[in-house]
């Protein structure tokens, strides 16, 4: 590359946002700088480096995992405190229960999430990639064993290079074998949160569980070994569908991480003595330690690329370098495309990222939580559904009362049974029965439902012929007889011609 030029400059500034495979500055003898075509078999030999960026990476990792493997072996209320049990249809959240009926704090969560997935993107880029991914996740765990037991990177470049040997074979072995303990245990946590855990790890041992438990356990144990042992950038870079679609989230505003090629041209090596304002270099060194770093192996130095994961390894990685050789640190940085060209403070950077777009996304998530807030606080434990029994409709008795039958189901989502009364308004005096006595102190158990016959009579001629709308007043009353939940359910009543 060449000094920064006004012509150099101006192409800087028109060219797209995401350029992975061409450079955005002549070189020095006005030719381009074309870059070859990446080798999908290459593997990547991840440096390790520390820093700032690389200790909040750690602490995601330790977070992440600390939720994922303690999480199903909590407990709540003598049950598992997060359990999603498809067979009997409930999640089990804590204090909560859910129901299918409960599908729409599902829709408002998958909702959120994705909004602030967007939002997160136009702000800050692909910071849940490089920070909470599980694949980024599972990918530092592999890469910590191997660099324990292969040791860092030229270490396992000479490893690899080396001919079949017994100590090879046992350092690839024995690695093997831990990442194959951890992805076991991972899909068994997997596992452990569809099936009580408890149970899960006593049927595994006694070789009680059912094929499903084993088949998922397999695969994603499988899955993780592979994704995080194997494949590693390649999800993030050509199976990911995040990178492809962010593209259209991050503008000229967004934070990113950025190599500042103002202060960076012409790079060059030189003496740690040389003066290289004085020959016309800039401060990069060319020491290539920032693709050695990088999880996916990209350059930095070439402009942004959808392959970036926004994990800040390069950051880490040039502050190391700037400042052994006493430069200013922040070569590569946390900035925006525009703060990188016309040169913007911190108070003016982070005034662009408040922009129209930010707050319209923000505003959205903020009602959008707030409503999921709200409808669980206000969430009734009682659902009550009537089903009308179609085969009888409404029948006049001897005794000069007008019947309907139906079918009541009542699901008490709370975990303390109750006790329930049921009557009907709307047709005047009515009686309201199961099983032919009055429906009162009907026991509903915790966290179940129960479906019973409700025969509803009133008086015959107490109305005109046809359908009359009435409603079902299902009243839970605590042991202490004081009204705790109140349900109107409406329907219809019969009167024969």
């Amino acid at each position: 590359m060449s000094d920064l030029t006004s012509t150099g400059e101006q192409r800087l500034k028109s060219a797209p946002l995401w350029c992975p495979v061409e450079n955005l500055l002549a070189s020095q003898s006005g030719q381009e700088f074309e870059l070859s075509l990446v080798d999908l078999r290459k593997k990547i030999y991840q440096r390790s480096v520390t820093g700032w960026f690389a200790r909040f990476r750690l602490l995601f990792v330790v977070l992440t995992q600390a939720l994922f493997y303690g999480l199903p072996w909590m407990s709540w209320n003598g049950r598992q405190a997060l359990l999603f049990d498809l067979g009997a249809r409930k999640f089990y959240i804590f204090g909560m229960v859910l129901w299918p009926q409960d599908v729409i704090y599902l829709t408002l969560l998958l909702i959120f999430s994705a909004l602030g997935l967007f939002l997160f993107t136009t702000v800050a880029g692909r910071l849940f990639c490089g920070y909470a991914c599980p694949q980024t996740v599972y990918t530092e765990l592999f890469m910590w064993i191997e660099r324990r037991i292969e040791g860092d990177r030229v270490a396992r470049i000479r490893l690899d290079e080396a001919a079949f040997s017994m100590h090879k074979f046992q350092l690839k072995f024995f690695k093997h074998s831990l990442w194959f303990l951890l992805a076991l245990w991972t899909g068994f946590t997997f596992v452990g949160y569809f099936n009580p855990i408890r149970d899960l790890a006593q049927g595994f041992v006694t070789l009680s569980v059912g094929a499903w438990s084993w088949f998922w356990l397999f695969f994603y144990s499988f899955a993780t070994w592979g994704n995080a042992g194997f494949l590693r950038e390649q999800v993030c870079k050509f199976m990911c569908p995040y990178a492809r679609f962010q593209s259209v989230m991050v503008d000229r505003d967004t934070l990113v991480v950025t190599y500042d090629v103002l202060r960076g041209e012409p790079r060059g090596a030189r003496s740690a003595k040389t003066d290289h304002r004085a020959v016309g270099l800039g401060d990069c060194v060319n020491c290539n330690i920032c693709v050695q770093v990088c999880p996916t192996g990209i350059d930095i130095l070439q402009g942004l690329q959808y392959m970036c994961i926004g994990c800040g390894a390069c950051v880490d990685a040039c502050n190391q370098v700037m400042k052994k050789i006493h430069y200013p640190t922040g070569l590569i940085r946390y900035t925006s495309a525009r703060g990188i060209l016309e040169q913007l403070s911190s108070r003016a950077l982070w005034g662009r990222v408040f922009r129209p777009r930010v707050l319209i996304y923000s505003t959205i998530l903020l009602v959008l939580v707030t409503s999921f807030v709200v409808l669980l606080a206000t969430r009734n434990t009682l659902r009550v559904d009537v089903i009308r029994d179609r085969g009888v409709l409404g029948r006049e008795l001897a005794s000069g009362l007008v019947e309907n039958v139906y079918r009541l189901q009542l699901i008490n989502t709370a975990e303390s049974p109750i006790r329930l009364t049921i009557s009907a308004e709307g047709l005047g005096p009515a009686s309201v029965t199961t099983h032919g006595q009055a429906a009162e102190n009907i026991e509903l158990a915790a966290a179940s439902n129960l479906i019973i016959p409700i025969a509803v009579r009133t008086l015959a001629g107490s109305h005109p012929p046809g359908s009359i709308t009435m409603h079902f007043l299902v009243q839970a009353v605590q042991p202490q007889d004081h009204p705790s939940h109140l349900v109107r359910e409406a329907s219809s009543f019969i009167f024969p011609n």
